[in-house]
């Protein structure tokens, strides 16, 4: 039987888990240490540790629940991995290198159902979702790669943009946040960390309320109903009237931006009467929204959409920029590995039939 990832548990939660069983709550934070700060990968290497703490613990959890299972690396710095899953499911995670840092796209769950027109991660509908500890376990196996170069280089930024639809899986999202948030652990500061979400207007206002801290990024892709309604067919369910409501919310408790994400589709949606209609949409929320235009990564399945030409992608920025949107290209990694979010595994598990 597997035993379910020790990554998923808060500092809170082993806590409590070791004090029911008759362990100190020392003990606790002990093991925390061994696994963030020290970065051990067995109960075996918590050399002074109690040994009937490490035996409980070894017997209910397990440290490595995801195995590498290939690993692409790209000339600038960029790495994919697709991971196996102890079920036998495939994900992928990036790690990815800026000049402010090293961030890490994590993956929430096992396909994705959201049905995007345009993505590589809707070609396998979703099977299930990850565990806390199955995507807080992807940060490590990216800082174990890093601490494997000693460099001494560390991840610094996560965003939950990978395969799947993050509020599709709540929870177990809220928890990975816990987990990698807390100062005694990997420290990752919430302004450090940005979740994307395709537009559940009603997780958006839960995400809200409990005040967690991290930036809010939605994948907007066309500025009205009818065009949206083509590329994402969520938005028959929550059209853009709906999440521009949930937007507000979220910008009246917050003092922080929130980001608009644009996937440019050659013909489809770049052209300057959507940049006009986009600017108009946003309006008075100027000063707290960002656009962030996103060049597209062409996926075999999906030929029918292309890159659009940098003349349409400056024309469209431009356009923006004149009427006092805020407004950013993405800038590309990987474009010489399997890029598009999905794509590896897609293409491994044809492989594999």
């Amino acid at each position: 039987m597997n035993k379910p990832s020790i990554y998923g548990l808060t500092l809170a939660q082993l806590t409590d888990w070791l004090r029911e069983r008759g362990h100190k709550p020392s003990r606790a934070l002990q093991t925390w240490e061994w696994l963030y700060r020290k970065r051990v990968t067995s109960f075996e290497a918590m050399t002074d540790a109690n040994a009937d703490c490490l035996a409980l613990l070894a017997d209910h959890f397990a440290i490595e629940t995801l195995a590498e299972h290939t690993r692409q690396e790209s000339a600038d710095g960029t790495v994919k991995f697709l991971f196996r899953l102890q079920d036998g499911n495939l994900i992928e995670t990036v790690l990815m290198r800026h000049k402010f840092g090293l961030s890490v796209c994590v993956t929430t769950q096992v396909g994705c159902n959201i049905g995007c027109s345009f993505c590589a991660s809707g070609l396998l509908s979703k099977s299930r979702d990850l565990s806390a500890g199955e995507i807080a376990e992807q940060i490590m196996k990216a800082q174990l790669y890093l601490d494997a170069a000693g460099q001494g280089e560390r991840v610094s930024h996560i965003v939950v943009m990978g395969i799947g639809e993050p509020f599709d899986n709540f929870e177990n999202l809220v928890d990975f946040l816990d987990v990698v948030k807390d100062h005694k652990g990997l420290a990752i500061g919430a302004k450090h960390i940005t979740v994307s979400t395709s537009g559940l207007a009603d997780k958006i206002i839960e995400f809200t309320d409990r005040g967690l801290g991290v930036n809010l990024a939605i994948s907007l892709h066309a500025p009205n109903n009818e065009l949206r309604t083509r590329i994402m067919k969520i938005n028959r369910a929550i059209p853009i009237e709906k999440l521009m409501a949930a937007i507000d919310y979220y910008i009246s408790k917050n003092k922080r931006r929130i980001t608009l994400e644009y996937i440019l589709l050659r013909g489809v949606n770049d052209r300057q009467e959507h940049a006009l209609e986009l600017a108009e949409l946003i309006g008075d929320r100027r000063p707290h929204v960002n656009v962030n235009l996103i060049p597209y990564n062409p996926v075999d399945e999906h030929s029918q959409y292309q890159r659009s030409e940098q003349s349409a992608i400056r024309g469209f920025y431009d356009a923006l920029k004149k009427r006092n949107v805020s407004v950013s290209v993405r800038l590309e990694h990987g474009t010489d590995i399997d890029a598009a979010c999905g794509q590896l595994r897609s293409k491994q598990m044809k492989a594999s039939g």
